[in-house]
């Protein structure tokens, strides 16, 4: 037999579950080839780590805490019913209201001031006479010279 078919075979040699026949096959073939029967014993080392990992031992103190856990919720949930009332209806309340409320303000505070037409004409005639002196010294002509 080559080795591939008794790698493939080999956890249901190990678990038992193969034909006799086969069986046998395999356990001549381990008897020759040192390869296969390391290849086996990691087999066997992984199951038997497998295994204890699947038999978890109950904690004995868990019903205990779990109890405990379940009869602290229950004091938690018998608050006052202003409580409840606050937590299910006045906080989103509040919070909806503090969302417009900042909104609307906002919006007041970001609106620009009327244009003042005397300020709008000073600023003016400060900046357009710069402006008019660059059409007597074009940049091609500075730069030419």
């Amino acid at each position: 037999m080559k080795c591939n078919s008794i790698h493939k075979n080999l956890i249901f040699y190990l678990d038992g579950e193969l034909p006799p026949q086969e069986m046998e096959d395999i356990k001549n073939h381990l008897s020759e080839c040192k390869e296969c029967v390391a290849f086996a014993e990691e087999l066997q080392k992984t199951q038997a780590i497998l295994a204890a990992e699947k038999s978890v031992e109950p904690n004995p103190f868990f019903y205990t805490r779990l109890k405990a856990k379940m009869e602290a919720e229950e004091t938690v949930d018998s608050a006052p019913r202003w409580q409840q009332a606050w937590v299910k209806v006045l906080q989103p309340a509040l919070f909806s209201f503090l969302l417009v409320a900042g909104v609307y303000f906002g919006s007041k505070i970001g609106k620009p001031e009327p244009i003042n037409v005397a300020v709008a004409n000073f600023a003016d005639e400060q900046v357009i006479p710069y402006l008019n002196e660059m059409d007597t010294e074009p940049i091609e002509a500075f730069l030419m010279e």
